[in-house]
């Protein structure tokens, strides 16, 4: 079924010259009008605290368009002297959200704009709640047209946080309204494990406790902490990456067969599986962080060296944990997460492992050691599916090797778009499908609450490597390696 076009629009953004607008969202907003995917005649209004005017707000764009190499710089002029507006709201009073409303309504006025409206928070978390409010009280919940608040995460640094937030959300919008964003939600591979599962029965009959041995989701970084220290220091790999990226791939790998296609039911099964996830215990969980080390030949400085960071820092750059779903598709198969920075690459992925055969004249071989069959879901870098299976080596001699059968969505489609442009045309045409619902976040905070509350010590691991050996150990207890082909 083919959706209806987005309607006309105003895209307000608040957090309008920091890093996140300059080097994502503004990109992205100019893609999809230059796609066509953003309707003609929608505006974008910049908010922030900065004393400037449409034109400085537009130089700005200019040269962040420009760096971003979208377009020749008389389409990057066209686009900002045609769309760009700015308004500074330089606190969270009740007359600088007055004022912003003025400046909405002109514009609407001024460009025959039905009044509908979608409300970007590119914001750090504690900027969160003062901009709700203000967007309360000074009436903008409401408006001639439809209303949609985008909320980047992280959505609360704990559960009683997450709560408090929802319940301030609520008081003024509806849930239908709001958007929690998750970037990883729109690649590709994520949205596609539904087709890939549910469309393919050969799939979905192997994909439970009868056939899978284990279940392993990684989301590994080259990169440092970066400039982001100041955030990093405040948040750890467990919030930053656990609790919202790796969690939210479990809950597509793991969710049952929703009942219709329609976004309340497919988000209904993911909750089901946050709720069906045994209580994590202290020794199934790694905590880890980075010291000195080389990577790809140069050497790089440990997390605490890092400019920002707190000399003894306890903050972890790394995770691994076990955990088990208590239910029937997926009971005493054991689901493998971990997480860390300054890895020795950047890689996203899902490894399905099946369980080896009840009997196999193979296993008794010496010159031959039976290797799983597997099924990896490529999420980053290279986008795509991947088959491992055993297959003999042509000649008299029994050899058998490990073959794969690779998908890249690239070599089909080519270059796939931003997660970022997905998830926005998706706001602008009102479908929630792919965002984070109250009772879901929440779901998310409470299962990973014990180990905020009493995190296990911390453990290290030089940069360039997968991971302190406790992370080996945690696998191996069960009988199970990591995969890091």
């Amino acid at each position: 079924m083919v959706s209806p076009p987005p309607q006309r629009h105003l895209f307000v953004v608040f957090g309008a010259t920091g890093d996140l607008m300059q080097r994502k969202i503004l990109p992205v907003l100019f893609q999809l009008r230059a796609s066509g995917k953003m309707p003609e005649g929608s505006l974008v209004l910049g908010v922030a605290r900065r004393p400037i005017d449409d034109a400085t707000f537009r130089a700005l764009a200019r040269s962040s368009l420009e760096s971003a190499k979208v377009a020749d710089a008389a389409r990057v002029q066209a686009f900002c002297d045609a769309s760009l507006f700015y308004q500074s709201v330089p606190d969270e009073t009740a007359p600088s959200f007055a004022a912003l409303r003025a400046r909405i309504e002109a514009i609407e006025r001024e460009h025959g704009l039905p009044g509908n409206r979608i409300f970007y928070l590119a914001l750090p978390l504690d900027a969160f709640a003062p901009t709700l409010t203000g967007l309360g009280v000074a009436g903008l919940h409401t408006a001639p047209g439809w209303t949609r608040v985008v909320i980047e995460k992280p959505f609360g640094r704990d559960l009683a946080s997450a709560e408090a937030l929802n319940r301030l959300v609520h008081q003024y919008f509806d849930e239908k309204q709001v958007y929690r964003i998750d970037h990883y939600l729109g690649k590709e591979t994520v949205q596609d494990l539904l087709v890939f599962r549910f469309a393919n029965m050969f799939i979905e009959s192997l994909w439970s406790r009868e056939r899978i041995d284990e279940v392993e989701i990684t989301v590994a970084e080259s990169l440092g902490v970066e400039a982001r220290a100041q955030y990093y220091e405040s948040a750890g790999a467990l919030r930053d990456m656990i609790q919202n990226h790796a969690t939210q791939i479990l809950t597509l790998v793991a969710m049952e067969p929703p009942a219709t296609r329609d976004e309340d039911s497919i988000r209904n099964e993911k909750v089901k599986v946050l709720q069906s996830v045994v209580r994590i215990a202290p020794g199934d969980v790694v905590r880890a962080q980075y010291t000195a080390g080389k990577l790809s030949g140069a050497s790089v400085a440990g997390y605490r060296q890092e400019p920002g960071v707190a000399a003894q820092s306890d903050t972890e750059t790394f995770v691994a944990l076990r955990l088990k779903i208590a239910n029937w598709r997926w009971q005493d198969v054991p689901f493998f997460l971990r997480t860390g920075k300054r890895l020795p690459a950047k890689a996203t992925r899902v490894v399905l492992t099946f369980k080896a055969p009840p009997v196999s004249f193979f296993q008794t071989s010496e010159e031959y050691e039976a290797n799983p069959d597997r099924i990896s879901i490529l999420i980053q870098p290279d986008e795509g599916f991947e088959l491992a299976f055993e297959v003999k080596v042509p000649g008299r001699e029994l050899r058998v090797q490990t073959h794969r059968m690779v998908f890249h969505y690239r070599d089909v489609f080519g270059e796939l778009p931003d997660g970022y442009e997905t998830l926005l045309v998706d706001v602008m045409l009102g479908d929630p499908t792919l965002f984070v619902r109250a009772d879901e976040v929440e779901e998310s905070w409470r299962l990973y609450e014990p180990l905020l509350r009493s995190p296990p010590r911390l453990s290290f691991y030089p940069a360039g490597s997968w991971g302190p050996a406790e992370a080996e150990s945690l696998v191996r207890e069960w009988g199970h390696r990591w995969y890091t082909e």
